[in-house]
């Protein structure tokens, strides 16, 4: 648990507009990148865990609409964060 909230101020202190930013489109697309690639290992190991992959499509489609909206408002923004991330589009 120590380990996951580590993880999660460290992606947060990278891309963080400002000192108390934590939820800019950004630092939320980068959390929810990470979780996905955390689960999508997950299901490499427990192929029935369907319950669980429904969460995965749930967090998949949030980071989409993020993603959508920074491309609406900030195309170069959203083309750094694909090709950092490595998210296909």
């Amino acid at each position: 648990m120590v380990e996951a909230q580590a993880l999660k101020k460290d992606i947060i202190a990278k891309y963080k507009m400002h000192d108390t930013d934590t939820g800019s489109s950004e630092v939320q697309i980068a959390l929810l990148t990470s979780r996905i690639k955390y689960l999508t290992e997950h299901f490499k190991i427990h192929k029935k865990d369907f319950h669980g992959r429904r969460g995965l499509l749930r967090l998949v489609a949030r980071r989409r609409r993020l993603l959508d909206y920074l491309k609406r408002n900030d195309l170069n923004k959203y083309k750094g964060l694909l090709v950092e991330h490595g998210i296909r589009k």
